[in-house]
């Protein structure tokens, strides 16, 4: 029979939070604290881990992780005792990281002068199911709601991108693939040809000095559901359950007149002790972060 589990879902802000298991009321034998995204497939939130782990578990007090969210969204966290019948009663602690501002007006003018690109260059070269390579501008659909088709794999072409600008992107296919996940660069293929293998997730990240003044205006509608437009310097998308076959995709850049600015967390009291069990801790984004509200 599977052991008694105690569950909590916390809503976060686009950035990065540090998740700490601070402590327990057993010490002998505390339980394990499970950090996930919720829903799993959400591609915007992921687990930075140490090296040596390969799940989102913190086995004892005193140890933490970090979670970075490229949007707003939700985590679980589980807590999970170490035997049967073990405590459920674990304190855990989230502290939003940030690494400060630029002092106002340091590079901004002149950046902002100077970083305006040439994009109408830019195109999408999707393959579409019993159609083939199909090439479209930027901001045109690929398949959509006229024509909805399913996607099998994508390149993105920009002829005269600048060299401070990078452009990595990857696509996750319905079934395992050995290009499913991988990221690559602009003017390579993502995904698969002939194999009649729907994309059902993308991803898309802008990187380089040059990348500050510049993001994403993507729309995306996988089968069964209405478009989902996400503008931003890295996109994730996926169906609700992340199986469902991408039939449309449009993808658009543009020049944003100031850098897009980290959200801080909102500062909610999430503390006291819940009939689950689990106590979580938001602290404040300031410098006396380690006050628990």
């Amino acid at each position: 029979m599977e052991r008694a589990k105690q569950r909590r879902t916390v809503e976060i802000d686009r950035g990065l939070f540090l998740v700490h298991y601070v402590a327990a009321d057993e010490n002998a034998r505390p339980p394990t604290v499970k950090i996930s995204p919720e829903p799993a497939a959400d591609k915007n939130v992921s687990l930075v881990l140490h090296p040596d782990q390969e799940e989102g578990v913190l086995w004892q007090p005193g140890t933490c992780l970090v979670v970075k969210a490229a949007a707003r969204g939700k985590i679980m966290v589980e807590v999970v005792p170490i035997e049967d019948g073990g405590s459920l009663v674990a304190t855990v602690r989230m502290e939003c990281l940030t690494q400060g501002e630029a002092p106002s007006g340091l590079f901004a003018t002149k950046e902002r002068a100077s970083f305006l690109y040439n994009l109408d260059d830019v195109h999408l070269i999707g393959h579409v199911a019993s159609i083939g390579d199909v090439v479209v501008n930027a901001n045109e659909w690929l398949a959509g709601p006229s024509a909805p088709s399913r996607i099998e794999g994508l390149t993105i072409e920009w002829p005269g991108k600048p060299d401070n600008i990078d452009i990595c992107y990857s696509v996750t296919t319905a079934k395992p693939q050995t290009i499913s996940g991988r990221a690559v660069n602009l003017g390579s293929f993502a995904g698969t040809r002939g194999k009649a293998m729907a994309v059902v997730g993308v991803m898309l990240e802008l990187s380089g000095t040059g990348a500050a003044n510049l993001q994403f205006n993507v729309e995306a509608i996988f089968l069964g559901s209405p478009a989902t437009r996400i503008s931003g310097r890295r996109i994730a998308l996926a169906g609700q359950t992340g199986r469902e076959p991408l039939v449309g995709l449009r993808v658009g850049l543009e020049h944003v007149s100031a850098a897009i600015e980290p959200q801080p967390a909102t500062s909610r009291n999430l503390s006291g002790r819940a009939s689950s069990g689990v106590r979580v801790f938001r602290s404040r984004p300031k410098p006396d972060s380690s006050v628990a509200l």
